[in-house]
């Protein structure tokens, strides 16, 4: 989710230097300290660089061993903190469940991470397995199980010499719509406004600087229904933290932002950067010296990769690369997956997961989420990895019986989910017209629909049980889970219909919104 407000994004350095942070409510240290904070989030499985050169874990390695021997050289302290989803985006990551990533975050040395949202694209049970690989907390104040009891700790102490810093932590409530409802089954997600006003006054008591390390995102959530649980919401309901350090929106804050004497920063994602934030702790009080993202190989001096985080991760990255390499088939030209197109109007790429569903399915209509299209396929040779790549939540395609009426409802809630959320649907075999509150015109494979009619209609498991806001149809009669995934579905798609021609799958105006 990524929200474009860089006129209230970027306000000066210059002005952040003249503003406290919150005061703090005890005597604090004795003589001045200073601490530098080290960010990251959204990482989503680029433990490697990309193609260009650009991130990944040894280059990152190298630049906050530079920050850290330049803090140790005044007398600083220095914390590395990840703001969640660690998972999903590269196939080598995806394959080993993060392992490559939490093995290199270790040799790192980052000192916690929040839960991330996509931390449940998981079972529990390998969240469990990550969690025990980690040499760091994972925290989560507002997640609890079905027996009222928190699923991660709330916050860890830091006691540095001469300093004490509290980092708690809270995973976006959205969670309990965006996040797989298998994964998700018995567990709550408060209000994180809620948990921060209980858990702040406590920690303030005890830290010199009181840190919240969040996975909620800049901006209010997208979701219709849903409370407003940015970072900017969390500084001015809750007094008292001094800075956030947030994840969720990929939003890259090329500067400190203060928003009610909180400092809120954001490093974008993949690990492009490596953000910093400078604070100086004196006389009871946390001040801002200075802030700024370290891009990480993306043009200008290139970051040499060390070579010992190297050694680590190319047993990973070579692991199962045979496999990922195979060409399964080639595209005539460039399918786009650009996030705002995508999210917004119908594509190309849409069509074409659509129809490989119906393709195997035998489907009269497919409804996709945008969010689950994660990347494009570009012209030229198609590899299994780039299917991945594109589809690479493991989600199992199913289908559900509908009578023509109910398929109507059903094209009308998803075809009413806000553009821009990973929610927008993407159609296969149905054309409508979706106008002021109901869908009109409906056709299915070119036949106007039938009320009494039985139709059978494709989606996946994420969707049928709820997720992204979508209405649940696994509790159907009728309902099917066919156990094919989507992205081996595509695959033999691909397979099957090779050379592929974008404009065979352009969008053909049959769904439109006015």
């Amino acid at each position: 989710m990524r929200f474009h407000k860089l006129f209230r994004l970027i306000p000066t350095l210059a002005v952040l230097l003249l503003c406290g942070c919150a005061a703090l409510q005890h005597d604090g240290p004795a003589a001045p300290q200073t601490l530098t904070i080290l960010h990251t989030n959204d990482h989503h499985g680029r433990f490697w660089k990309n193609s260009k050169g650009e991130y990944g874990l040894a280059a990152r390695k190298t630049v906050v061993d530079r920050v850290r021997a330049e803090a140790a050289a005044g007398g600083g302290h220095v914390l590395l903190l990840d703001a969640g989803d660690v998972n999903t985006g590269v196939p080598e990551s995806d394959m080993l469940d993060a392992e490559p990533d939490i093995r290199g975050m270790n040799a790192m040395g980052y000192d916690a991470m929040a839960v991330g949202n996509h931390e449940f694209d998981n079972p529990l049970n390998v969240l469990r397995r990550q969690q025990g690989w980690m040499n760091f907390p994972l925290l989560a104040a507002n997640i609890y199980d079905a027996s009222g009891q928190r699923l991660f700790p709330a916050y860890h102490l830091f006691r540095l010499p001469g300093l004490t810093v509290a980092v708690f932590g809270l995973t976006t409530e959205t969670t309990a719509i965006v996040g797989n409802p298998e994964h998700i089954r018995g567990l709550t997600f408060r209000p994180a406004v809620d948990e921060a006003r209980e858990l702040v006054p406590q920690l303030r008591r005890q830290a010199d600087v009181v840190v919240a390390l969040t996975h909620l995102g800049y901006a209010e959530s997208e979701l219709p229904g849903m409370p407003q649980t940015g970072s900017e919401i969390l500084a001015r309901a809750v007094p008292g933290i001094d800075v956030i350090v947030d994840g969720h929106s990929h939003t890259r804050l090329d500067a400190p932002v203060l928003e009610n004497g909180t400092v809120i920063v954001q490093a974008g994602e993949y690990g492009r950067y490596v953000g910093r934030v400078d604070l100086l702790v004196e006389g009871g009080r946390v001040r801002l010296t200075g802030g700024s993202l370290l891009p990480v190989n993306l043009g200008g001096e290139a970051v040499p990769e060390d070579p010992d985080m190297l050694a680590l991760l190319a047993p990973f990255q070579e692991k199962g690369q045979g496999a990922l390499r195979t060409v399964i088939g080639h595209a005539a030209g460039d399918f786009v997956a650009d996030r705002a197109v995508m999210r917004s109007t119908q594509t190309a790429l849409g069509y074409l997961t659509c129809r490989a569903v119906m393709d195997k399915t035998g489907a009269d209509a497919v409804v996709m989420n945008s969010g689950g299209i994660r990347a494009g396929l570009a012209a030229g040779p198609i590899t299994y990895k780039d299917v991945l790549t594109v589809k690479p939540f493991g989600n199992i395609v199913c289908t559900v019986d509908m009578t023509g009426a109910e398929l109507a409802e059903y094209l009308l809630l998803t075809a009413s989910l806000p553009p821009g959320s990973g929610g927008f649907a993407q159609y296969g075999g149905v054309g409508f017209t979706l106008r002021g509150g109901r869908v009109d015109d409906v056709v299915v494979n070119g036949a106007p629909l039938e009320a009494g009619r039985m139709y059978t209609v494709a989606t996946d498991n994420y969707l049928a049980a709820g997720g992204d806001g979508y209405p649940r149809v696994d509790n159907l009669q009728g309902f099917v889970n066919t156990g094919f995934t989507d992205a081996d579905v595509l695959r033999a798609y691909i397979a099957r219909h090779s050379p592929l021609d974008p404009a065979a799958y352009a969008p053909t105006g049959a769904v439109r919104r006015e």
